[in-house]
């Protein structure tokens, strides 16, 4: 668009002078993951003098979260749906909260006022010649909260890419903060045996032709290390990384075989390094969608051999799955996936799995046990699971009796811990599974 700062000009002020808009006893929700707006936050927590109660609502925080940090509670109170590094703390000293939803559900909540929105804090990429920002790396709930907020304050930065799919108006930006700054990067894990062991027991159940739902991490990342020889693969995820970019770049992901949006990679969010921002910037096969679409089971459940791969902190012996919790003590989230898990079972072909080392601890606690941690939720339901994948094999509960998944289980648990499970079973556990 043509001279759009002139037409906007009074829409153009500093970071300060936006962030004066806040008010004591708002609720904010701010751009997601690497999306996060740095520059608005920074002055945000400027003010914390000034705001009295005001609840900050994000899934995950890549910065590093100063309205979350102690001395900070009187004025800021932050809102998890997902916690992370720089967030965990606060809700274990009881600085902020957690709120359970699956992802695809969190838009929901902005939509119909069950979480009404007073202000949202996002970044956009400068306009299109139509006059529209893209929502760049994070559409998921971003794109619902700033439709319904009342005050929408915008960090326009020229290094957001420019992602297809979801979009904003200019003229639906109340404030526009022009601040140039790198994105935040998540740099590549480390992949170690144990991790390319799980990757290559992933990789043999994915067929030519697929579509991909993969999160982030070592295992997903190794997991990607085994395609090479595959053809045809298709991306539909709630996110994709660095690795998404090696497949496309030697002709692996082509995502011409998509039952949906063929020939396009289609996420709710992103997270890698500039590799990754660069691939997708201006890049017209890449759709950046809503989460209660991208995410939505019933979407997700139309593409054909869907498959998902999401991890897990346990299961036990029913196949019960905690992927969020160590004991009493929310470590992260739901997240999307219960949302994949259920899409890819209504798909024709469809295959989730929960893949996991074998171990915590540095060895020394098993991850398939009897019984989940005392307190812990359950995340995804033993009825929903269908693989589960260790270093050592790959158990498939779909259609087994409970006797049938414990020993399944059992069977790709680490060997120093085989014989106390069968012990358990034979004792206290027996009438899980009437073995």
């Amino acid at each position: 668009m043509k001279n759009w700062q002139a037409k906007y000009k009074d829409r153009i002020v500093s970071a300060d002078q936006a962030l004066a808009a806040v008010k004591s006893g708002d609720r904010i929700v701010v751009g997601h993951a690497t999306g996060e707006p740095q520059a608005l936050l920074e002055a945000l927590v400027a003010r914390a003098d000034s705001l009295r109660d005001v609840e900050i609502v994000h899934m995950v925080a890549m910065g590093p979260a100063k309205y979350a940090q102690p001395g900070m509670e009187k004025s800021f109170r932050h809102n998890a749906f997902f916690l992370g590094g720089s967030t965990r703390k606060a809700f274990e000293e009881g600085r902020a909260d957690f709120t359970p939803c699956f992802f695809s559900e969190v838009p929901r909540l902005f939509k119909t006022g069950a979480m009404p929105v007073d202000v949202a804090l996002i970044q956009v990429s400068p306009p299109d010649e139509e006059g529209y920002c893209s929502y760049g790396v994070s559409a998921d709930y971003t794109v619902a909260a700033a439709e319904t907020a009342k005050v929408v304050i915008a960090q326009m930065n020229e290094s957001f890419p420019r992602t297809g799919g979801s979009r904003i108006a200019l003229d639906k930006l109340t404030c526009i903060v022009m601040k140039n700054e790198p994105l935040i990067e998540l740099p590549p894990p480390k992949i170690g045996d144990v991790e390319r062991k799980i990757g290559e027991n992933v990789a043999s159940l994915i067929p030519d032709g697929a579509t991909l739902q993969l999160g982030i991490g070592a295992i997903p990342d190794a997991v990607l290390l085994f395609l090479g020889g595959k053809k045809d693969l298709g991306i539909h995820s709630e996110m994709f990384s660095d690795g998404v970019v090696h497949l496309a770049e030697t002709g692996v992901v082509t995502n011409t075989r998509k039952t949906l949006n063929p020939g396009k990679f289609v996420a709710t969010f992103l997270m890698g390094t500039r590799k990754l921002y660069d691939f997708v910037d201006n890049n017209p096969s890449v759709i950046m969608q809503p989460v209660d679409y991208v995410n939505d089971p019933f979407v997700i459940g139309q593409h054909d051999n869907m498959i998902s791969i999401n991890s897990a902190l346990q299961v036990d012996i029913m196949g019960q799955v905690n992927a969020e919790m160590i004991g009493t003590r929310q470590f992260s989230g739901i997240g999307g996936q219960v949302d994949f898990v259920r899409g890819a079972s209504r798909s024709n072909g469809g295959k989730s799995i929960i893949a996991m080392p074998s171990t915590a601890a540095g060895g020394k606690v098993s991850r398939i046990c009897l019984e989940l941690d005392r307190g812990a939720a359950v995340t995804t339901s033993r009825t929903d699971v269908h693989y589960v994948v260790t270093e050592y094999g790959i158990a498939e509960l779909k259609g087994k009796t409970l006797r049938q998944r414990a020993d399944a289980l059992i069977a790709i648990a680490h060997p120093d811990f085989r014989g106390t499970l069968r012990a358990g079973l034979t004792k206290g556990a027996k009438s899980l599974v009437n073995a």
